[in-house]
């Protein structure tokens, strides 16, 4: 990909932003899930099925930003970056078809989401090689 200030912003933001959202899952879930009106209660098993996709986001947000200061990892931060926030985003979309309409911050997240992927999208095209 073509090295550019623009794209290294947008890798490292949509990174940051999988860090932060995926070690909250996986660290307090109770507490981030409760900012949106979900209760988790104590079920261990519940609770071992939700920091599971936390661990991933943080993984992949640790992959992501790793792109904005490694090169190489430019192009594959961007597609991964462009996968993980449009299916997230799209998918609630789904949610919200099959299963009607979630509290708002789960409405707002589902904006988000879908606006990082479509950036990362707009990345890939823009930046790059030829």
């Amino acid at each position: 990909m073509k090295n550019s200030i623009v794209l290294k912003i947008i890798l490292f933001v949509s990174g940051l932003l999988g860090v932060g959202i995926g070690a909250a899952i996986l660290f307090v879930p109770g507490l981030f899930h409760a900012s949106s009106g979900i209760e988790l209660g104590g079920n261990a098993s519940l609770l071992s099925e939700i920091r599971a996709p936390g661990g991933a986001m943080l993984a992949t947000g640790l992959l992501v930003m790793s792109g904005a200061f490694i090169e190489r990892l430019a192009f594959t931060s961007a597609v991964v970056s462009a996968l993980l926030y449009g299916s997230y985003g799209l998918s609630r979309v789904l949610s919200f078809s099959l299963d009607g309409m979630p509290h708002t911050v789960l409405v707002q997240a589902a904006a988000l989401e879908i606006a990082v992927g479509a950036i990362c999208t707009f990345a890939l095209v823009k930046y790059r090689s030829a």
